[in-house]
Protein backbone atom coordinates (compact mmCIF):
# COMPACT_ATOMS: atom_id res chain seq x y z
CA UNK A 1 0.00 0.00 0.00
CA UNK A 2 1.22 3.51 -0.75
CA UNK A 3 2.15 6.18 1.56
CA UNK A 4 -0.05 8.98 2.25
CA UNK A 5 1.48 12.32 0.93
CA UNK A 6 3.38 14.12 4.04
CA UNK A 7 5.42 17.66 3.92
CA UNK A 8 8.14 19.49 5.62
CA UNK A 9 6.30 22.73 7.19
CA UNK A 10 8.72 25.80 7.37
CA UNK A 11 6.23 26.96 9.97
CA UNK A 12 6.34 24.14 12.30
CA UNK A 13 9.86 22.88 11.14
CA UNK A 14 8.52 19.23 10.64
CA UNK A 15 6.84 16.67 8.05
CA UNK A 16 3.39 16.63 8.54
CA UNK A 17 0.72 14.63 6.88
CA UNK A 18 -0.69 16.83 3.92
CA UNK A 19 -4.82 16.43 3.67
CA UNK A 20 -7.93 18.75 3.30
CA UNK A 21 -9.09 20.65 6.53
CA UNK A 22 -12.64 20.15 4.93
CA UNK A 23 -12.33 16.81 4.01
CA UNK A 24 -13.22 17.65 0.23
CA UNK A 25 -11.01 20.08 -1.74
CA UNK A 26 -7.44 21.14 -0.60
CA UNK A 27 -7.18 24.63 -1.33
CA UNK A 28 -3.78 26.33 -1.94
CA UNK A 29 -2.08 29.42 -2.90
CA UNK A 30 0.98 30.17 -4.65
CA UNK A 31 2.90 33.50 -5.20
CA UNK A 32 2.75 34.47 -8.76
CA UNK A 33 4.98 36.10 -11.06
CA UNK A 34 6.39 39.53 -11.06
CA UNK A 35 5.28 40.48 -14.59
CA UNK A 36 7.82 42.84 -16.05
CA UNK A 37 10.31 40.70 -17.60
CA UNK A 38 10.59 37.22 -18.56
CA UNK A 39 10.35 34.80 -16.28
CA UNK A 40 13.61 32.86 -15.37
CA UNK A 41 14.67 29.39 -15.31
CA UNK A 42 14.95 30.18 -11.06
CA UNK A 43 11.34 31.59 -11.03
CA UNK A 44 10.17 28.76 -13.24
CA UNK A 45 11.91 26.03 -10.69
CA UNK A 46 9.13 27.67 -8.14
CA UNK A 47 6.15 27.02 -10.46
CA UNK A 48 7.71 23.66 -11.48
CA UNK A 49 7.64 21.97 -8.27
CA UNK A 50 4.22 23.81 -6.99
CA UNK A 51 2.87 21.94 -10.47
CA UNK A 52 4.38 18.51 -9.52
CA UNK A 53 2.68 19.51 -5.79
CA UNK A 54 -0.56 20.38 -7.76
CA UNK A 55 -0.36 17.02 -10.14
CA UNK A 56 0.23 14.85 -6.96
CA UNK A 57 -2.76 16.12 -5.17
CA UNK A 58 -4.58 15.19 -8.09
CA UNK A 59 -3.47 11.66 -8.26
CA UNK A 60 -4.10 11.27 -4.35
CA UNK A 61 -7.49 12.19 -4.92
CA UNK A 62 -7.26 15.16 -2.80
CA UNK A 63 -9.22 17.50 -4.92
CA UNK A 64 -6.62 20.56 -5.48
CA UNK A 65 -7.87 23.88 -5.79
CA UNK A 66 -5.33 26.01 -6.82
CA UNK A 67 -4.81 29.92 -6.74
CA UNK A 68 -1.84 32.12 -8.14
CA UNK A 69 -1.64 35.61 -8.43
CA UNK A 70 -0.11 37.77 -10.46
CA UNK A 71 1.36 41.14 -9.46
CA UNK A 72 0.33 43.90 -12.08
CA UNK A 73 1.86 46.83 -10.12
CA UNK A 74 4.59 47.09 -7.69
CA UNK A 75 8.35 49.29 -8.22
CA UNK A 76 9.20 47.80 -11.15
CA UNK A 77 6.28 47.12 -13.27
CA UNK A 78 5.55 51.13 -12.31
CA UNK A 79 9.36 52.12 -13.14
CA UNK A 80 9.93 49.69 -16.19
CA UNK A 81 6.80 50.63 -17.97
CA UNK A 82 7.45 54.32 -17.60
CA UNK A 83 10.87 53.80 -18.63
CA UNK A 84 9.47 52.18 -22.13
CA UNK A 85 6.64 54.66 -22.35
CA UNK A 86 3.50 52.27 -22.06
CA UNK A 87 0.51 52.26 -19.53
CA UNK A 88 1.04 49.53 -17.37
CA UNK A 89 -1.80 47.32 -18.51
CA UNK A 90 -0.29 47.07 -22.05
CA UNK A 91 3.47 46.66 -20.24
CA UNK A 92 2.62 44.28 -17.80
CA UNK A 93 0.28 42.39 -20.42
CA UNK A 94 3.07 41.37 -22.80
CA UNK A 95 5.00 40.08 -19.89
CA UNK A 96 1.75 37.70 -18.50
CA UNK A 97 1.22 36.43 -22.28
CA UNK A 98 4.70 35.62 -22.29
CA UNK A 99 4.66 33.99 -19.01
CA UNK A 100 2.10 31.75 -20.06
CA UNK A 101 3.44 30.57 -23.37
CA UNK A 102 6.48 29.64 -21.46
CA UNK A 103 4.37 28.02 -18.57
CA UNK A 104 2.19 26.17 -21.17
CA UNK A 105 5.66 25.04 -22.94
CA UNK A 106 7.08 23.25 -20.08
CA UNK A 107 3.57 21.71 -18.98
CA UNK A 108 2.83 23.26 -15.99
CA UNK A 109 -0.99 23.64 -15.44
CA UNK A 110 -3.06 26.71 -15.44
CA UNK A 111 -4.01 27.59 -11.76
CA UNK A 112 -7.97 27.25 -10.95
CA UNK A 113 -7.95 31.08 -10.03
CA UNK A 114 -5.02 33.46 -11.12
CA UNK A 115 -6.20 37.13 -9.89
CA UNK A 116 -4.40 40.27 -10.88
CA UNK A 117 -3.34 42.38 -8.08
CA UNK A 118 -5.15 45.48 -10.41
CA UNK A 119 -8.33 43.79 -10.87
CA UNK A 120 -8.53 43.73 -6.60
CA UNK A 121 -7.91 47.35 -5.91
CA UNK A 122 -11.05 47.34 -3.48
CA UNK A 123 -10.71 44.08 -1.60
CA UNK A 124 -7.07 45.74 -0.18
CA UNK A 125 -8.37 48.93 0.31
CA UNK A 126 -10.97 46.56 2.59
CA UNK A 127 -8.11 44.77 4.52
CA UNK A 128 -6.46 47.96 5.27
CA UNK A 129 -9.39 49.66 6.70
CA UNK A 130 -9.84 46.16 8.69
CA UNK A 131 -6.16 46.60 10.06
CA UNK A 132 -6.40 50.66 10.78
CA UNK A 133 -9.79 49.67 12.99
CA UNK A 134 -7.68 47.08 14.44
CA UNK A 135 -4.91 49.27 15.52
CA UNK A 136 -2.19 47.62 13.17
CA UNK A 137 -1.93 50.34 10.87
CA UNK A 138 -1.87 53.97 10.50
CA UNK A 139 -1.51 56.89 7.83
CA UNK A 140 0.69 58.97 7.88
CA UNK A 141 0.76 63.01 6.62
CA UNK A 142 2.01 62.23 2.89
CA UNK A 143 -1.56 59.73 2.74
CA UNK A 144 0.40 56.28 2.97
CA UNK A 145 -0.65 53.74 5.28
CA UNK A 146 1.67 51.19 7.48
CA UNK A 147 1.25 47.93 9.05
CA UNK A 148 2.55 48.66 12.64
CA UNK A 149 4.36 45.65 13.33
CA UNK A 150 5.40 46.21 17.24
CA UNK A 151 1.57 46.05 17.68
CA UNK A 152 1.49 42.67 15.95
CA UNK A 153 3.07 40.03 19.32
CA UNK A 154 3.62 37.47 16.53
CA UNK A 155 5.62 38.84 14.11
CA UNK A 156 8.02 36.66 13.03
CA UNK A 157 7.08 33.46 13.90
CA UNK A 158 7.22 31.95 10.28
CA UNK A 159 10.98 33.21 9.58
CA UNK A 160 12.23 32.34 13.76
CA UNK A 161 12.57 36.17 13.54
CA UNK A 162 12.10 35.85 17.40
CA UNK A 163 14.92 33.80 18.18
CA UNK A 164 17.53 36.83 17.11
CA UNK A 165 17.24 40.23 18.49
CA UNK A 166 15.52 42.58 16.13
CA UNK A 167 14.76 46.30 16.10
CA UNK A 168 11.36 47.98 14.40
CA UNK A 169 12.65 50.35 11.70
CA UNK A 170 10.03 53.00 11.60
CA UNK A 171 11.91 55.16 9.73
CA UNK A 172 14.43 54.74 7.30
CA UNK A 173 18.19 55.94 7.57
CA UNK A 174 17.26 59.55 5.28
CA UNK A 175 14.96 60.00 7.94
CA UNK A 176 11.83 58.64 5.56
CA UNK A 177 9.30 55.91 6.67
CA UNK A 178 10.20 53.16 4.83
CA UNK A 179 7.85 52.55 1.85
CA UNK A 180 9.54 50.20 -0.64
CA UNK A 181 8.25 47.29 -1.90
CA UNK A 182 10.96 44.93 -0.63
CA UNK A 183 13.73 45.70 1.52
CA UNK A 184 16.71 44.33 3.15
CA UNK A 185 15.71 40.74 4.28
CA UNK A 186 17.59 40.95 8.03
CA UNK A 187 15.74 44.16 8.73
CA UNK A 188 12.14 44.47 10.37
CA UNK A 189 10.24 47.23 9.64
CA UNK A 190 6.55 49.12 9.32
CA UNK A 191 5.75 47.87 5.68
CA UNK A 192 3.93 50.11 3.44
CA UNK A 193 0.63 48.53 2.77
CA UNK A 194 -0.99 51.44 1.06
CA UNK A 195 1.54 54.12 -1.26
CA UNK A 196 0.94 57.28 -1.64
CA UNK A 197 0.53 58.70 -5.17
CA UNK A 198 4.27 60.23 -6.12
CA UNK A 199 5.40 61.82 -9.19
CA UNK A 200 7.28 59.05 -10.48
CA UNK A 201 4.32 56.98 -10.49
CA UNK A 202 2.59 58.61 -13.70
CA UNK A 203 -1.06 57.73 -14.53
CA UNK A 204 -0.53 54.48 -12.11
CA UNK A 205 -2.89 54.99 -9.30
CA UNK A 206 -6.34 54.57 -7.61
CA UNK A 207 -8.36 56.63 -4.99
CA UNK A 208 -8.64 56.07 -1.74
CA UNK A 209 -9.55 56.77 1.89
CA UNK A 210 -6.42 58.19 2.77
CA UNK A 211 -5.90 59.62 -1.39
CA UNK A 212 -4.51 58.74 -4.40
CA UNK A 213 -2.05 56.17 -4.51
CA UNK A 214 -1.58 52.54 -5.07
CA UNK A 215 -1.47 49.38 -2.69
CA UNK A 216 2.10 47.81 -1.70
CA UNK A 217 3.37 44.63 -2.69
CA UNK A 218 2.75 42.70 0.44
CA UNK A 219 -1.04 43.29 1.05
CA UNK A 220 -2.15 41.88 -2.78
CA UNK A 221 -1.57 38.10 -1.20
CA UNK A 222 -3.30 38.81 1.50
CA UNK A 223 -6.37 40.09 -0.30
CA UNK A 224 -7.03 37.75 -3.11
CA UNK A 225 -5.89 34.47 -1.08
CA UNK A 226 -8.98 35.94 1.29
CA UNK A 227 -11.33 36.65 -1.71
CA UNK A 228 -10.70 33.04 -3.68
CA UNK A 229 -10.25 30.86 -0.47
CA UNK A 230 -11.43 32.25 2.41
CA UNK A 231 -9.98 33.75 5.31
CA UNK A 232 -7.62 30.08 6.11
CA UNK A 233 -6.93 27.59 3.43
CA UNK A 234 -5.10 24.28 3.93
CA UNK A 235 -1.17 25.80 1.96
CA UNK A 236 1.17 28.23 1.16
CA UNK A 237 3.66 27.99 -1.39
CA UNK A 238 6.73 30.22 -2.53
CA UNK A 239 9.99 30.27 -2.74
CA UNK A 240 12.35 30.49 0.32
CA UNK A 241 13.40 33.99 -0.48
CA UNK A 242 9.75 35.01 0.22
CA UNK A 243 9.50 33.77 3.54
CA UNK A 244 11.15 36.77 4.77
CA UNK A 245 9.68 39.75 4.52
CA UNK A 246 6.79 38.62 1.82
CA UNK A 247 5.16 35.28 3.94
CA UNK A 248 5.95 37.09 6.82
CA UNK A 249 4.07 40.11 6.21
CA UNK A 250 1.10 38.17 4.65
CA UNK A 251 0.76 36.73 7.79
CA UNK A 252 0.85 39.42 10.36
CA UNK A 253 -1.83 41.26 7.28
CA UNK A 254 -3.70 38.36 7.25
CA UNK A 255 -4.35 36.88 10.61
CA UNK A 256 -4.26 41.13 12.14
CA UNK A 257 -7.49 41.26 10.56
CA UNK A 258 -9.54 38.34 11.11
CA UNK A 259 -8.12 36.88 13.99
CA UNK A 260 -7.50 33.39 12.86
CA UNK A 261 -5.14 31.24 11.33
CA UNK A 262 -4.41 32.07 7.60
CA UNK A 263 -2.43 29.25 5.73
CA UNK A 264 -2.19 25.84 7.77
CA UNK A 265 0.56 24.39 5.93
CA UNK A 266 3.80 26.62 4.29
CA UNK A 267 5.76 25.42 1.77
CA UNK A 268 8.92 26.38 0.11
CA UNK A 269 11.28 25.58 -2.00
CA UNK A 270 15.06 26.29 -1.83
CA UNK A 271 17.20 28.14 -4.56
CA UNK A 272 18.53 27.46 -7.66
CA UNK A 273 22.14 27.86 -8.40
CA UNK A 274 23.64 27.81 -12.01
CA UNK A 275 27.06 26.29 -12.95
CA UNK A 276 28.16 26.36 -8.67
CA UNK A 277 27.23 30.15 -8.85
CA UNK A 278 24.23 32.52 -7.50
CA UNK A 279 22.05 33.82 -10.34
CA UNK A 280 22.68 37.39 -11.17
CA UNK A 281 22.62 39.22 -14.60
CA UNK A 282 25.84 40.22 -14.05
CA UNK A 283 26.92 36.46 -14.46
CA UNK A 284 24.81 36.45 -17.63
CA UNK A 285 23.47 33.12 -15.89
CA UNK A 286 19.90 34.32 -15.47
CA UNK A 287 18.72 31.59 -18.29
CA UNK A 288 15.02 32.03 -19.72
CA UNK A 289 13.28 28.90 -21.68
CA UNK A 290 14.08 30.40 -24.92
CA UNK A 291 17.62 30.99 -24.00
CA UNK A 292 17.70 27.19 -23.55
CA UNK A 293 15.58 26.37 -26.56
CA UNK A 294 18.25 28.43 -28.38
CA UNK A 295 20.61 26.25 -27.16
CA UNK A 296 18.99 23.02 -27.92
CA UNK A 297 17.29 21.99 -25.35
CA UNK A 298 13.55 21.11 -24.90
CA UNK A 299 11.24 22.15 -22.40
CA UNK A 300 10.49 18.65 -21.26
CA UNK A 301 14.26 18.14 -20.87
CA UNK A 302 13.82 21.76 -19.43
CA UNK A 303 11.37 20.66 -16.80
CA UNK A 304 13.26 17.01 -16.30
CA UNK A 305 16.45 19.08 -15.03
CA UNK A 306 14.36 21.84 -13.37
CA UNK A 307 12.17 19.26 -10.86
CA UNK A 308 15.13 16.92 -10.44
CA UNK A 309 16.82 16.74 -6.32
CA UNK A 310 14.75 17.71 -3.07
CA UNK A 311 12.92 21.07 -3.18
CA UNK A 312 13.81 21.53 -0.22
CA UNK A 313 17.92 21.16 -1.19
CA UNK A 314 19.35 23.69 -3.30
CA UNK A 315 19.37 22.87 -7.04
CA UNK A 316 22.76 23.13 -9.24
CA UNK A 317 21.65 23.76 -12.76
CA UNK A 318 24.20 23.44 -15.11
CA UNK A 319 23.89 22.12 -19.12
CA UNK A 320 25.75 19.22 -18.27
CA UNK A 321 22.77 18.55 -16.48
CA UNK A 322 20.51 19.08 -19.36
CA UNK A 323 22.20 16.65 -21.14
CA UNK A 324 21.67 13.67 -18.41
CA UNK A 325 18.05 14.99 -18.12
CA UNK A 326 17.92 13.95 -22.45
CA UNK A 327 19.96 10.72 -22.05
CA UNK A 328 17.28 9.57 -19.25
CA UNK A 329 14.16 10.78 -21.00
CA UNK A 330 15.35 8.86 -24.06
CA UNK A 331 15.84 5.90 -21.80
CA UNK A 332 12.63 5.78 -20.21
CA UNK A 333 10.92 6.20 -23.93
CA UNK A 334 13.25 2.72 -24.67
CA UNK A 335 11.74 1.04 -21.71
CA UNK A 336 8.66 1.75 -22.03
CA UNK A 337 8.40 0.73 -25.53
CA UNK A 338 9.90 -2.58 -25.19
CA UNK A 339 6.67 -3.17 -23.10
CA UNK A 340 4.40 -1.31 -24.96
CA UNK A 341 5.03 -3.96 -27.85
CA UNK A 342 4.49 -6.77 -25.69
CA UNK A 343 1.16 -5.90 -25.09
CA UNK A 344 0.47 -4.56 -28.51
CA UNK A 345 -0.11 -0.99 -27.69
CA UNK A 346 0.86 2.40 -29.06
CA UNK A 347 2.68 5.18 -27.74
CA UNK A 348 -0.26 7.51 -28.54
CA UNK A 349 -2.78 5.35 -26.48
CA UNK A 350 -0.23 5.25 -23.47
CA UNK A 351 -0.08 8.79 -23.63
CA UNK A 352 -3.68 8.87 -23.56
CA UNK A 353 -4.16 6.95 -20.48
CA UNK A 354 -6.67 8.10 -18.17
CA UNK A 355 -5.19 8.44 -14.78
CA UNK A 356 -7.41 10.02 -12.60
CA UNK A 357 -8.82 6.90 -11.63
CA UNK A 358 -5.52 4.78 -10.87
CA UNK A 359 -7.00 2.42 -7.73
CA UNK A 360 -4.04 3.28 -5.80
CA UNK A 361 -1.87 -0.28 -6.43
CA UNK A 362 1.32 0.90 -7.78
CA UNK A 363 2.82 -2.86 -8.51
CA UNK A 364 6.59 -2.72 -9.68
CA UNK A 365 6.41 1.49 -8.89
CA UNK A 366 5.26 1.76 -5.84
CA UNK A 367 9.26 2.80 -4.71
CA UNK A 368 8.56 5.50 -7.42
CA UNK A 369 5.06 6.95 -6.29
CA UNK A 370 6.19 6.42 -2.49
CA UNK A 371 9.26 9.01 -3.84
CA UNK A 372 6.70 12.13 -4.51
CA UNK A 373 4.60 11.45 -1.21
CA UNK A 374 7.88 11.41 0.74
CA UNK A 375 7.85 15.28 0.32
CA UNK A 376 7.91 15.13 -3.34
CA UNK A 377 11.28 13.45 -3.28
CA UNK A 378 11.41 12.94 -7.59
CA UNK A 379 15.38 11.65 -7.33
CA UNK A 380 13.74 9.07 -5.70
CA UNK A 381 10.70 8.57 -7.80
CA UNK A 382 12.86 8.65 -10.95
CA UNK A 383 15.38 6.05 -9.89
CA UNK A 384 11.75 4.25 -8.83
CA UNK A 385 10.66 4.09 -12.43
CA UNK A 386 14.00 2.55 -13.14
CA UNK A 387 14.28 -0.05 -10.70
CA UNK A 388 10.65 -0.90 -12.09
CA UNK A 389 11.43 -1.68 -14.92
CA UNK A 390 13.68 -3.88 -13.64
CA UNK A 391 11.50 -5.62 -12.00
CA UNK A 392 8.80 -5.87 -14.77
CA UNK A 393 11.76 -7.91 -17.03
CA UNK A 394 12.09 -10.28 -14.42
CA UNK A 395 8.64 -11.48 -14.07
CA UNK A 396 6.80 -13.23 -17.32
CA UNK A 397 3.35 -11.17 -16.69
CA UNK A 398 0.31 -11.32 -19.16
CA UNK A 399 -0.89 -8.81 -20.93
CA UNK A 400 -3.34 -7.41 -18.24
CA UNK A 401 -0.95 -7.30 -15.88
CA UNK A 402 2.03 -5.18 -17.98
CA UNK A 403 -1.02 -2.71 -19.22
CA UNK A 404 -2.02 -2.59 -15.23
CA UNK A 405 1.57 -1.67 -14.40
CA UNK A 406 1.75 0.69 -17.40
CA UNK A 407 -0.97 2.14 -16.32
CA UNK A 408 0.46 3.04 -12.46
CA UNK A 409 3.41 4.64 -14.83
CA UNK A 410 1.28 6.75 -16.67
CA UNK A 411 0.30 7.83 -13.28
CA UNK A 412 3.49 8.80 -11.83
CA UNK A 413 4.80 10.43 -15.24
CA UNK A 414 1.68 12.59 -15.07
CA UNK A 415 2.61 13.66 -11.29
CA UNK A 416 6.29 14.45 -12.97
CA UNK A 417 4.74 16.25 -15.44
CA UNK A 418 7.23 14.58 -17.65
CA UNK A 419 5.56 13.94 -21.71
CA UNK A 420 7.13 11.54 -23.29
CA UNK A 421 7.47 10.67 -26.95
CA UNK A 422 7.17 14.70 -28.05
CA UNK A 423 8.10 14.89 -31.60
CA UNK A 424 10.97 17.31 -32.59
CA UNK A 425 12.32 17.33 -28.94
CA UNK A 426 14.93 15.17 -28.86
CA UNK A 427 17.11 16.53 -30.82
CA UNK A 428 18.58 19.83 -31.17
CA UNK A 429 18.37 21.23 -34.89
CA UNK A 430 21.51 22.58 -36.62
CA UNK A 431 21.16 25.32 -37.61
CA UNK A 432 23.68 26.42 -40.77
CA UNK A 433 25.96 28.88 -40.68
CA UNK A 434 24.73 30.53 -44.23
CA UNK A 435 21.15 30.63 -42.68
CA UNK A 436 22.62 32.33 -39.51
CA UNK A 437 24.37 35.13 -41.34
CA UNK A 438 21.15 36.09 -43.51
CA UNK A 439 19.39 35.97 -40.25
CA UNK A 440 21.97 38.01 -38.72
CA UNK A 441 21.68 40.50 -41.67
CA UNK A 442 18.00 40.44 -41.57
CA UNK A 443 18.04 41.26 -38.18
CA UNK A 444 20.29 44.59 -39.08
CA UNK A 445 18.38 46.17 -41.39
CA UNK A 446 15.42 45.40 -39.02
CA UNK A 447 17.10 47.78 -36.36
CA UNK A 448 18.23 50.41 -39.13
CA UNK A 449 14.30 50.23 -40.41
CA UNK A 450 15.04 49.04 -43.55
CA UNK A 451 11.94 47.08 -44.38
CA UNK A 452 12.17 46.37 -47.78
CA UNK A 453 15.64 44.54 -47.40
CA UNK A 454 14.59 43.01 -43.93
CA UNK A 455 11.32 41.50 -45.48
CA UNK A 456 13.20 40.47 -48.55
CA UNK A 457 15.97 38.37 -46.38
CA UNK A 458 12.89 36.96 -44.53
CA UNK A 459 11.27 35.72 -47.61
CA UNK A 460 15.19 34.52 -48.36
CA UNK A 461 14.54 32.30 -45.17
CA UNK A 462 11.44 31.11 -45.86
CA UNK A 463 12.26 29.99 -49.27
CA UNK A 464 15.05 27.78 -47.90
CA UNK A 465 12.91 26.30 -45.10
CA UNK A 466 13.48 28.49 -42.24
CA UNK A 467 11.19 31.01 -39.94
CA UNK A 468 12.10 34.04 -37.98
CA UNK A 469 10.88 34.67 -34.76
CA UNK A 470 11.50 38.07 -33.53
CA UNK A 471 11.82 38.62 -29.58
CA UNK A 472 12.28 42.43 -28.09
CA UNK A 473 16.30 41.41 -28.00
CA UNK A 474 16.82 39.31 -30.75
CA UNK A 475 15.12 36.61 -32.80
CA UNK A 476 15.16 32.86 -33.21
CA UNK A 477 15.50 30.51 -36.08
CA UNK A 478 13.15 27.47 -36.47
CA UNK A 479 13.19 24.65 -39.27
CA UNK A 480 9.84 24.76 -41.56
Amino acid sequence: MASPLKLYDTMTRSVLPVKAVDGKQFRFYCCGPTVYGPAHIGNFRAFLVQDVLRRTLQISGLNPYHVRNITDVDDKTIRTAQEEGKSLKEFTQYWIDKFHADSEALNILPPHQEPKATDHISQQIDLVQKLIKQDLAYSSSDGSVYFKVSAYEPYGKLSRLKDRETETQFLTSAGEHNDADEYDRESVADFALWKSRKPEDGENFWASPWGEGRPGWHLECSAMSQAYLGENFDLHAGGIDLCFPHHENEIAQSEGATGKPFARHWFHNAHLQVEGEKMAKSLGNMYTLEDLEKKGFSPTEIRYTLISGHYRQPLNFTIASLGAARSAIKKIEKLLRGNLEKIGMTEKAFTQINVTHLSGNWGHFTRAWDGLCNELNVSQTTGGIFAGFVSLEKENLDSDSIKNELSALAGILYALGIQLFKAGESEPVEIPESISAIAEERWQAKQARDWEKADGLRRELSEQGWQILDRKDGFDLKSL
